[in-house]
């Protein structure tokens, strides 16, 4: 998708951690509205390979590849970066990236923080893995040659309140770019970040009506180019 960073109406929908109804629900009502995302990925431990009634499968994750979402790299084990080496990060990107080569999933071109907490020593390994782009958490939006391409801010926007995402989409401004951090909609095994379904559907019906342009990270890359940045 082209993006204006100066429209004042973009807003970047991200959603972690591989939720089985991403796949079931978050992506199809999203293709309804004609809105972008990404998904960041991981194999959440201990159990992502026999919990389908939280996490996606592999097939799922191909399905939202291939109807044109983007498929974000997360650590193969949702690895707290402040906690493991560099040799151990590197491991973890290259994890993600054979799974999407095995599945036929294009290359993560963007990654997100576990627990949205980053490392300075960890952007050497993202740039030599070919990621510009990297989000974290803070609560607050992107400010285009403000915030480090490697360290963009996001709205941890789950829960019952409307008020998170309604402050977050007012941010939205000329230059300045709400990201939206979501988990499973809803959550089962994590219910700390869980989003009610009918209170999704209603923000994403608020942003259609609001005539926002919304996109997946990714979708940035090219005009933070055309900017120099």
């Amino acid at each position: 998708m082209t993006v204006d960073l100066n429209s004042g109406k973009t807003i970047v929908l991200t959603f972690d951690d591989a939720v089985s109804n991403h796949a079931s629900f978050v992506g199809p009502l999203l293709r309804r509205h004609g809105f972008g995302a990404t998904f960041y990925v991981c194999e959440f431990p201990p159990d992502f390979a026999e919990n389908k009634r939280q996490y996606m499968t592999w097939e799922q994750i191909r399905e939202l590849d291939a109807a044109g979402f983007e498929i974000g790299n997360h650590t193969l084990t949702h690895a707290r970066v402040t906690e493991i080496s560099d040799e151990q990060f590197e491991a973890e990107l290259e994890a993600i990236h054979r799974r999407c080569a095995a599945w036929g999933i294009r290359r993560p071109a963007t990654f997100a923080y576990p627990v949205a907490v980053a490392r300075d020593s960890a952007d050497p390994v993202l740039i030599r893995n070919g990621y510009r782009l990297a989000r974290i958490g803070g609560a607050r939006p992107f400010v285009p040659g403000r915030d480090p391409l490697l360290r963009i801010p996001s709205f941890p926007v789950h829960g019952d309140d409307p008020a998170p995402f309604r402050d977050a989409v007012a941010s939205a401004a000329p230059g300045v770019i709400p990201v939206l951090m979501f988990h499973g909609v809803p959550e089962y095994a994590h219910p700390w970040v869980n989003t009610p379904p009918e209170r999704f559907a209603a923000s994403m019906d608020a942003l259609a009506a609001g005539g926002f342009h919304v996109v997946a990270l990714r979708d940035l890359l090219a005009a933070l180019g055309d900017a120099g940045l």
